[in-house]
């Protein structure tokens, strides 16, 4: 079974918190989605694709007869459909409503989402909300992000910490919502008993190194103190965007 705790917060400088998160037992359903736009059309996009998700995936949990408006990966498991089939649905949503009102122009939202059944998981990601894994005394960074960084860091074969000072660093290649398609890596991970997985916003994983979330985790025992303090201390380090983290650990 998965024990998950959750922690959100604003930041030290924005009024409004553009982040969503959700965790539906029922279906094993976790998400994170970052928000972005004018307008307070962050919150709107970041909301309105965890619902969208939320909606699919809850309708489809039971394998019964419906649609696939996107088709279907034979190759894939039935999860791996699902969740990406419920990506593209939400994507289309966010795009769609954007298109339709010019206060919302623009708008979009990173998404990280995981789909549990017993021990295994089923997790993809656009943009740079990420997940994580800790097992043992390995953080492992699990997702990898939709940016300039990264791309450049895969053409040059540089580490990443040597475009720290990049202009484009902040800048992502891919959102929900920001075009009509959109497409996603979809994995796979089988949890081990004790092993904890770890969903975020770039507010804490920018704010705070991997040996310091690391070092939480293996310290706090407890998740929501474990959530919560990771939370704080993104935000008394750097505080200049929203934080918003889900932990779940597996027993079984």
């Amino acid at each position: 079974m998965l024990t998950v705790s959750s922690s959100t917060h604003a930041g030290a400088v924005r009024k409004i918190n553009e982040d969503a998160l959700l965790w539906d037992p029922e279906i094993g359903l976790l998400v994170i989605a970052d928000g972005m736009g004018g307008h307070n059309a962050g919150e709107v996009a970041s909301h309105l694709a965890v619902d969208t998700l939320h909606s699919f995936l809850k309708m489809s949990a039971d394998g019964d007869d419906f649609t696939w408006p996107f088709g279907i990966n034979p190759k894939w498991s039935f999860a791996a459909n699902r969740l990406m089939t419920a990506l593209k649905i939400a994507n289309r949503r966010v795009y769609r409503e954007s298109e339709a009102n010019a206060n919302y122009t623009g708008m979009g939202t990173t998404v990280v989402a995981a789909l549990a059944d017993g021990p295994n998981v089923t997790f993809a990601s656009v943009g740079d909300s990420r997940m994580y894994s800790l097992q043992g005394s390995e953080l492992r960074q699990l997702t990898n992000d939709d940016s300039w960084i990264v791309m450049l860091q895969k053409e040059s074969g540089l580490d990443a910490r040597a475009f720290d000072k990049h202009p484009m660093r902040h800048v992502l290649t891919s959102v929900v919502g920001a075009r009509p398609e959109v497409d996603a890596e979809v994995h796979e991970l089988e949890l081990v008993d004790g092993q904890t997985i770890m969903l975020c916003t770039d507010g804490l994983h920018g704010g705070l190194q991997d040996h310091l979330i690391r070092s939480i985790l293996q310290a706090e025992p407890d998740l929501q103190r474990a959530a919560d303090t990771l939370v704080e201390t993104a935000v008394s380090r750097d505080g200049s965007d929203n934080v918003t983290i889900l932990l779940a650990r597996y027993s079984g």
